[in-house]
């Protein structure tokens, strides 16, 4: 088993390579190093939390620390993209609801896979 083959892992992937050309194709540019280089960062932050958790799953407790900061930044990048929404910045409508849908399931997901922990 791998990383890969988790569904968290997967759903993280698509958020942080769709903010990312999101960011590099949708945003104005004095937005590339503003909230653009902050979401990229917090869109990327959930997806490597997962692989470092995933990596120290032998110690459930780092495991879930882990998993907890993966949920910390999906919230950070689900709060960039709506401010981005919110300031009129991001102005593709479809894009920022298949993001921001894609982004509550992962949050969903990653709750539900902590709940795992809690209940051992």
């Amino acid at each position: 088993m791998s990383y890969k083959n988790l569904e968290i892992w997967q759903l993280a992937r698509e958020v942080a390579i769709d903010i990312h050309k999101m960011t590099l194709k949708d945003l104005p540019s004095f937005e590339m190093y503003e909230t653009g280089q902050q979401i990229r960062r917090s869109s990327k932050s959930t997806r490597s939390t997962i692989v470092e958790g995933y990596g120290r799953r032998v110690y459930q407790a780092e495991y879930y620390k882990f998993l907890t900061y993966s949920i910390a930044s999906n919230d950070e990048t689900m709060d960039h993209l709506e401010c981005l929404w919110d300031t009129g910045s991001l102005k593709d409508k479809e894009k920022y609801q298949a993001i921001h849908a894609t982004c509550e399931i992962l949050g969903k997901k990653l709750n539900n896979f902590l709940k795992h922990f809690e209940r051992k």
